[in-house]
């Protein structure tokens, strides 16, 4: 028997989201993925860190850039959850670094931000971020989803891009540029 629980998402929009009775979703990885998870918002870090937990990932957290950096550099993340607007170093900073950094260029990095204009969204996904994700249009359960999606990616996770020798496919960005493509611009 299906459950429908009612859930909002960060601006308070209530969603239905349909769970199967005693289903969990399953990462389908290593049970300690390390997911570093880069946002100054205390209640985010909160949740992420409790959701992504219970799903069996290790997570790390991060309350700025510079402190994202850091903690990339220090603990190798399979995955990078990452917000633009943040003190210290924001989030086309971070991702610059990142991606010029020969020791974290292959950590997928998802950015979950409230900038959502389209020359925001462009700007991360040609910086190198995999996904582009707008707080205001996603539930917490679509990004778990995004976050097991990218770490078993054949072409897009740590392990295929290193071993892939860096080969990048465009697919992804590509679609979310098109998802993109007719929405009116956000004023934020």
């Amino acid at each position: 028997m299906d459950h429908v629980r009612n859930s909002q998402n960060f601006t308070g929009n209530k969603s239905k989201t349909i769970i199967m009775k005693d289903t969990k979703i399953s990462n389908g990885v290593d049970s300690k993925a390390k997911i570093l998870f880069v946002d100054d918002d205390t209640f985010l870090r909160k949740v992420y860190k409790s959701e992504l937990s219970d799903q069996g990932y290790e997570v790390i957290l991060a309350a700025d850039g510079g402190e994202g950096l850091e903690k990339a550099q220090i603990s190798d993340p399979d995955l990078i959850i990452l917000d633009m607007i943040m003190p210290i170093k924001n989030g086309f900073e971070v991702l610059t670094e990142l991606q010029n950094n020969p020791k974290t260029k292959d950590i997928p990095v998802i950015i979950l931000s409230n900038l959502g204009q389209k020359d925001d969204i462009k700007k991360g996904l040609d910086l190198g971020a995999v996904d582009y994700l707008i707080k205001d249009n996603i539930t917490l359960n679509t990004i778990v989803e995004k976050v097991s999606h990218y770490l078993n990616s054949k072409t897009k996770s740590k392990s295929a891009k290193i071993n892939n020798g860096h080969h990048h496919e465009k697919t992804s960005k590509e679609e979310t540029k098109k998802y993109y493509k007719d929405e009116p611009s956000r004023e934020k």
